[in-house]
């Protein structure tokens, strides 16, 4: 319960952190910002971030489950829907 709860909350964080953040994966800062492909770019290696810290935490509980297509299809969405709040506050509430 609790690793679910966990995985849950850092994907929330991390689907929201290339909208807050002027750095590349809060390492790399840039002159000009970041625009939308990279951004898009950053929000995909986080998804792979937060999957394998997922992988790990369930092959440390139990054996790991072999998924199909449409378990990453639903997770990738899901991350996307996490990120909306992200994208409102820099395009659509923010003032430039």
């Amino acid at each position: 319960m609790i690793s679910s709860v966990t995985i849950l909350l850092l994907a929330l964080v991390a689907s929201n952190m290339p909208f807050f953040s002027e750095r590349v994966l809060l390492i790399y800062p840039l002159k000009n910002g970041k625009h939308l492909a990279l951004q898009l770019l950053e929000l995909l290696v986080l998804y792979f971030i937060v999957g394998g810290v997922a992988m790990l935490l369930e092959r440390q509980l139990t054996s790991r489950h072999s998924q199909n297509w449409e378990f990453y299809a639903i997770t990738a969405c899901l991350f996307l829907v996490f990120a909306f709040p992200g994208f409102t506050y820099r395009y659509l509430w923010r003032k430039r």
